[in-house]
């Protein structure tokens, strides 16, 4: 859409939604030894994600919604930006089987804490054209999520 005469393209992808953290908190540059970029383009960005046994991941974001395809899987726990427990997965069965594909929302200020005795490792298709991202609600755990 150029002036106002016009309609806008209904091909055009959606605007991102405004969201409200910083670029620093992003998880390559807030997280870099445990997220490797594999893929980028104007829609989507794959993430390889590796946490070893007893690793903290630092305070990051996640601003897309995302597919994580987990081939590795240990017990973790995700806090928030103030060190609340989200999800704790101990006590929790294990996947009965792997690859274990779940989905999560954008995902604000969080920590994962590797807990248990393997790696924890998976892959992260973030969707960056979905339309008007939502945001993972503190606390709820009803999607297993990678982060």
């Amino acid at each position: 859409m150029t002036d106002a005469t016009k309609t806008p393209d209904p091909t055009a992808a959606p605007r991102a939604a405004a969201w409200p953290w910083p670029e620093a908190l992003d998880a390559l540059q807030a997280a870099p030894l445990h997220h490797r970029l594999l893929l980028e383009n104007e829609r989507v960005r794959v993430l390889d994600t590796r946490i070893s046994p007893g690793d903290t991941v630092p305070v990051h974001t996640h601003r897309w919604p995302a597919v994580h395809h987990i081939s590795h899987w240990s017990d973790f726990v995700r806090r928030d930006a103030e060190g609340r427990v989200l999800v704790d997965t101990r006590g929790r069965p294990p996947p009965a089987s792997l690859p274990l594909i779940v989905w999560s929302e954008a995902l604000p200020p969080h920590t994962l804490e590797n807990v248990g005795p393997p790696e924890l490792r998976g892959l992260s298709i973030e969707i960056k054209d979905a339309p008007a991202p939502g945001i993972a609600a503190q606390g709820k755990s009803g999607n297993m999520q990678l982060r």
